[in-house]
C-alpha cells in the first residue's frame, strides 16, 4: 500500500491544539480550535466555530488565546507567475489536439501526434528557461532558491516526456530507437557541456587537463565526429602517436550505425557491426594502443566493454546516460521489449548499491518497461502539480495506447487527471478561463464539475460576471445563468445601482425580484420626482411584460414621455388604463390621480365624461378603502390633494357637459 506523504503547515502547532479543517474544491481551509489535546469540557464542534469566527478564550491556563485560520492549496505551482506561460500555452496545443483531424491514418495520424508532443516539449523547455533566467537575475536567495528547484522540475518533466515520446507516441522500431535514445541522452545530460567549452576555447586543447575526458564524452554520447576531430589535433600535436591515431580514427569512420530511412535491414547492419567488431577486437588484442592509455580506453569502450564503460562513470552521471551507451557499443539493433532488462541491469550496476533508485529513475524504469499507468501513477504522486500527468495522458489516449484502462469509479483515467487539473486551474483568478475548455473535453463527467465550479467564482466586477455569463449560456446552463444574474442583481441592489440591478433581475428572468426593483424606482419617483436610469426604463421592450410592476414601471415612464412630448389625450387613455387594470400599487394610485390634475386643468378639454367618471370612481375607492382612513383624513396634505382632485374633476365634468351638449345641439 502507497504511503502519502504528510503536509506540513507552517505555523500550526497540532501537538498543542487540535485542529479542524474543510475541504474545498482546490484547497484546504485549517484552524486551530480552541480544544487542547490535554482535554476540557468544551465541545470540538463549538470550539471550531467560535474558532473560524475569530473569537478569543481562554486556554487551559486561563490565558487569553487566539485562533488562526490557514489555507492549504493542492497546486501551488498555479499561482507561480513563471509557470503561466506552461499553462496558457499548453491549452493551445491541448485544444488543437482535441480538434485535429483523426480520419488520418498510419504514418500521417503519427507524424501528427508527435508533432503535438513535440511542442508540448518545446514550452516546457521555454518555460524552463525563463525560469533559469529569473533564478540568475533575481537577488533574493528564498526566491532564486525557489526558481531552481522548478527548473529541475521542468528538466525532470522534459526527460521523462522525451522518453515517453520515443518509446509510447513514436514508437520507435529497433534500429532508430537507438538513434532516438541518443538524441535524447545528448539532449538532457548537459553536466559536461561547461566542460566541453573550456577544452575548445583553450589555445591548445591536446594539452589541456581535461582534453581526454572530453574525447571520452563524445565517444559515450556517439558523437564520433567531434571525437574524431579532437582527436586530429592530439596527432597533430604529438607525430609519434600519428599511427594509432589514423587505426583508432578509421575504426570510428568505419562504425556501423542505424539509419532512420529504410537504406539496410536490420541484418545488413548486423552484419557490418560484426565484421567492425571483430576489426576492433583483433588490433586492441595485438597491443596497438598499448603504448597510449587514452587510445587502449576508447577503443575497450568501441567493443562495449562494460567494465571500460563503467570507469567513466563520472563522465556520464546517470545509469540511463550507461544504458544508451551500453546499448550503442554492445546492442545497437535492440527491440523495443527487450530494452526493460538492459535497463534494469544497467542501473543496478552503475548504483552498484551505493545508493538506491530516486523517484526520477523509477519513473524512467517504468518507462522502458513499457508500464504507461505506473509512469503515470508514479509522476502525480512526485510532481507538484496535475499539469503533466494531465497533458501526458490525453496525449496517450489519443494514442489509443489507454482505450481499456477505466477507473473503478467510472472515468477512465484520461477523464480524471484532466478534472483534478482543470479544478486546480478554477482556484486561480484569471487561470479559471482554461478549465473550462478542459472541462468541456471530458465527456462524462465535465459538465457537472463545469456547473460545480463555475457557481464558485467571485463575481468580483461586472465584466467578469458577463464573461462567465456567456460560458453559461453558450453551454445552456440555465440554472447557472438564474443564480449568476441574481447574484449580480443583489450585489447592485445593495448599492443601490437600480439600472443595473433590474437589468440583471430581467436576465435571470425573475419576476419577484424585477417586482423588488421597480417598486424601488417608483418610491424613488415619490421621493425625488424624477426617475434614474430612462435609457433603461424607455428600451425595456417585451422585457416589461416580466411582471406587472415592472409593466407598470414602463407604462408609467411611457406616460411622462407622452406628457412631456405635449400628446395629452394619448397621455390621459394611458394614464386611465393603468388607474382600471389594477396593476399600479395601491399606495401609488394618489400619484396617479395627481399627475391628471395638470390634464384636467388644460384649456382644451382631455377626460370625456365617461373618464372622468372612471377618474372620480378610483378617488372614491382610494378614500373610502384606504385601511389608514382616519389617518389618511387626519394628513392636510392628503386632504388637501382629495379636495383639489374632486374639485378638478368637478370642473371637468361640467365642461364636457358643456362640451358635449353644444356639440349634440349643433
Amino acid at each position: 500500500m502507497d504511503t502519502v506523504p504528510s503536509q506540513v503547515v507552517p505555523g500550526a502547532d497540532p501537538s498543542a491544539r487540535q485542529l479542524c479543517f474543510a475541504w474545498g474544491p482546490a484547497e484546504v481551509l485549517v484552524c486551530e480550535t480552541l480544544f487542547g489535546r490535554t482535554g476540557g469540557s468544551r465541545s470540538r464542534a463549538g470550539a471550531a466555530a467560535r474558532a473560524l469566527t475569530g473569537s478569543v478564550a481562554g486556554t487551559g491556563e486561563g490565558a487569553p488565546s487566539s485562533s488562526r485560520v490557514f489555507v492549504v492549496r493542492r497546486d501551488q505551482d498555479i499561482y507561480i507567475q513563471t509557470l503561466r506561460k506552461l499553462f496558457n500555452e499548453s491549452h493551445g496545443i491541448f485544444m488543437g489536439l482535441q480538434r485535429c483531424e483523426e480520419e488520418l491514418a498510419g504514418k500521417s495520424r503519427k507524424a501528427q501526434l508527435v508533432q503535438v508532443s513535440k511542442n508540448y516539449r518545446s514550452v516546457i523547455r521555454a518555460c524552463m528557461e525563463d525560469m533559469h533566467q529569473a533564478a540568475v537575475s533575481t537577488r533574493d536567495p528564498a526566491l532564486q532558491g525557489q526558481y531552481s528547484t522548478q527548473v529541475s522540475i521542468l528538466s525532470a518533466m522534459e526527460l521523462i516526456w522525451n522518453l515517453c515520446e520515443i518509446l509510447f507516441v513514436e514508437a520507435a522500431a529497433a534500429g532508430p530507437l537507438l538513434l532516438r535514445l541518443l538524441d535524447w541522452v545528448r539532449l538532457h545530460v548537459c553536466d559536461v557541456d561547461s566542460m566541453v567549452r573550456e577544452v575548445l576555447s583553450s589555445e591548445s586543447p591536446s594539452k589541456h587537463k581535461l582534453f581526454w575526458n572530453v574525447v571520452d564524452v563524445f565517444v559515450l554520447q556517439g558523437r564520433m565526429d567531434e571525437a574524431r576531430h579532437l582527436l586530429s589535433k592530439e596527432a597533430s600535436a604529438n607525430p609519434t602517436s600519428m599511427n594509432m591515431y589514423k587505426i583508432l580514427d578509421d575504426l570510428m569512420k568505419k562504425m556501423p550505425v542505424p539509419s532512420l530511412g529504410n537504406t539496410q535491414t536490420l541484418t545488413e547492419l548486423e552484419l557490418k557491426w560484426q565484421h567492425w567488431h571483430e576489426e576492433c577486437q583483433r588490433y586492441l588484442q595485438d597491443g596497438t594502443f598499448a603504448s597510449n592509455p587514452h587510445m587502449e580506453s576508447i577503443c575497450k569502450i568501441l567493443l562495449g566493454d562494460e567494465d571500460a564503460i563503467l570507469e567513466k562513470k563520472e563522465l556520464m552521471t546517470t545509469w540511463y546516460h550507461f544504458l544508451v551507451t551500453r546499448l550503442l557499443y554492445s546492442h545497437p539493433t535492440v527491440k523495443p521489449l527487450e530494452l526493460r532488462f538492459y535497463a534494469q541491469s544497467s542501473m543496478d550496476l552503475f548504483l552498484g548499491g551505493e545508493s538506491g533508485p530516486e523517484p526520477l529513475d523509477m519513473i524512467l524504469m517504468a518507462a522502458f518497461e513499457f508500464e504507461m499507468h505506473q509512469v503515470i501513477k508514479e509522476c502525480s504522486i512526485v510532481l507538484s502539480n496535475w499539469w503533466f500527468v494531465a497533458h501526458l495522458t490525453d496525449l496517450l489516449d489519443h494514442c489509443k495506447l489507454l482505450q481499456s484502462h477505466n477507473l473503478y469509479f467510472g472515468s477512465n483515467m484520461r477523464e480524471f487527471l484532466l478534472l483534478e487539473y482543470a479544478s486546480g486551474l478554477f482556484s486561480h483568478h484569471s487561470l479559471w478561463q482554461l478549465g473550462v475548455d478542459y472541462f468541456d473535453h471530458c465527456p462524462e463527467y465535465g459538465r457537472v464539475y463545469l456547473e460545480l465550479h463555475i457557481e464558485r467564482i467571485p463575481l468580483t466586477t461586472e465584466q467578469k460576471a458577463l464573461k462567465v455569463l456567456r460560458i453559461c449560456e453558450q453551454r445552456q446552463m440555465h440554472e447557472q445563468v438564474r443564480s449568476i444574474c441574481k447574484i449580480m442583481a443583489m450585489k447592485a441592489l445593495r448599492n443601490n445601482r437600480l439600472g443595473s440591478a433590474l437589468s440583471w433581475s430581467i436576465r435571470a428572468k425573475d419576476a419577484a425580484f424585477a417586482t423588488l426593483i421597480s417598486d424601488r424606482f417608483l418610491k424613488d419617483y415619490c421621493e425625488r420626482g424624477c426617475f434614474s436610469d430612462l435609457d433603461l426604463i424607455d428600451n425595456l421592450g417585451p422585457s416589461m411584460l416580466l411582471s406587472d410592476r415592472l409593466t407598470f414601471l414602463g407604462k408609467y415612464r411611457e406616460f411622462h414621455r407622452l406628457y412631456g412630448e405635449k400628446r395629452f389625450p394619448e397621455a390621459a387613455r394611458l394614464l386611465l388604463t393603468l388607474m382600471t387594470a389594477h396593476i399600479a400599487p395601491c399606495t401609488f394610485w394618489m400619484t396617479l390621480l395627481t399627475d391628471a390634475l395638470p390634464l384636467l386643468e388644460q384649456k382644451e378639454v382631455i377626460f370625456s365624461a365617461e373618464q372622468t367618471y372612471e377618474l372620480m370612481r378610483c378617488l372614491e375607492d382610494l378614500t373610502a378603502g384606504n385601511p389608514d382612513k382616519q389617518k389618511f383624513q387626519d394628513d392636510d396634505v392628503e386632504t388637501t390633494k382629495v379636495e383639489m382632485l374632486r374639485l378638478a374633476l368637478a370642473r371637468n365634468l361640467a365642461r364636457v357637459i358643456v362640451k358635449e351638449g353644444t356639440v349634440e345641439g349643433s
